[in-house]
């Protein structure tokens, strides 16, 4: 079985790169920076008209008709990128929410007891496997409050209703109770658990570029620094963190198994949070500046990491599906062997 990419993959991967520097290079993100990470609309429906958030949806209703394969190396680039916005929520909301697939809606999504991001802006927020719009959404809105967000590309509002209730009240409540089971609702959250992965992979692999990059253009003493050990070892441990990750994103994508799926999160968590740190480290005095871009990545990654399958859930998941695994024939766990003793190691 050949696990490469396929050509249209590495042109679909290509194009989606093309595109993001072309609608939103550094001084772009700099500038959605200095208006403390307001959306874009025009970037969005340039998003959707790219067929970004329409991917998976069939062509007879309007989508690219591709697979959670494709999607996860649309947002490996917009993870690179460092493109704000919810976009993993939006993805998922095509089809269910009108104007996601097109780019023309905005929806973020509730994560647990965690903060919403871009609340203010959206016109529509899942729940489970619904969507609150309209009143629902307005009181949803009303109820919320501003708290200070560690990353300047992510506004964060902290909620204290009841969404289930709000989700699940009126009419529209009451029909999406009937057509959307709680089976959809797993699978939307272990789809974007995914996807959010790919995102933290596009940052390791970004700032792995970065630290190389400045390692061999930055002299001390009259070289440059990338030919220390000690830099060298940092920007070898960043790779080595990044290719394991992107095996088990790439592989958790063609299988849709909740357990590597949670094992994908967590090995990408590691290599954007790790990476980002290893690449300031690299940068020196200058990495930890407001100019330089290193520290938004480490942000970003440190949001990402807590949300959709956060660790200690992700661990839980990984722990039990291990727990469920059959012992190999043979093997000291096997039927018939008795198991060894405590202690007396050797």
């Amino acid at each position: 079985m050949d696990f490469q990419l396929s050509d249209d993959q590495r042109a679909l991967r290509s194009g989606m790169r093309d595109l993001l520097d072309a609608v939103f290079d550094r001084d772009r993100m700099r500038a959605a920076v200095d208006r403390g990470g307001a959306l874009d609309r025009a970037l969005w429906r340039e998003l959707g008209a790219a067929g970004f958030f329409a991917l998976r949806l069939p062509e007879e209703a309007g989508g690219v008709g591709l697979g959670l394969p494709e999607a996860v190396l649309l947002f490996e680039e917009a993870g690179r990128a460092l493109l704000p916005g919810p976009l993993v929520a939006t993805h998922l909301a095509a089809g269910l929410v009108k104007g996601a697939a097109e780019g023309e809606a905005v929806v973020t999504a509730v994560d647990g007891d965690l903060p919403v991001a871009h609340l203010a802006e959206a016109d529509a927020v899942l729940v489970g496997a619904d969507a609150l719009v309209g009143e629902p959404l307005r009181a949803f809105v009303a109820a919320a409050r501003p708290v200070r967000s560690m990353d300047p590309l992510t506004p964060l509002h902290r909620t204290g209703a009841d969404t289930g209730a709000r989700a699940g009240s009126g009419p529209a409540g009451a029909r999406a109770a009937t057509e959307r089971t709680t089976a959809h609702a797993e699978r939307i959250r272990f789809e974007g658990a995914l996807l959010t992965a790919a995102e933290q992979l596009g940052s390791a692999v970004r700032t792995t570029e970065t630290a190389v990059q400045h390692a061999g253009s930055r002299e001390q003493f009259g070289s440059p620094i990338g030919s220390f050990q000690a830099v060298k070892h940092l920007c070898a441990d960043m790779l080595a963190r990044t290719e394991p990750a992107r095996a088990a994103v790439y592989a958790a994508a063609v299988t849709g198994d909740p357990v590597e799926i949670a094992a994908a999160k967590l090995l990408a968590d590691e290599a954007a949070v790790h990476n980002a740190r290893d690449c300031l480290q690299i940068h020196g005095g200058m990495g930890f500046t407001w100019e330089a871009d290193v520290h938004l990545h480490l942000k970003r990654a440190w949001l990402r990491s807590a949300a959709r399958l956060g660790g200690a859930a992700a661990e839980e998941l990984l722990a039990a599906g291990l727990g469920a695994a059959r012992p190999y024939p043979g093997s000291s766990a096997a039927p018939g062997r008795g198991a060894p003793e405590a202690g007396g190691g050797g």
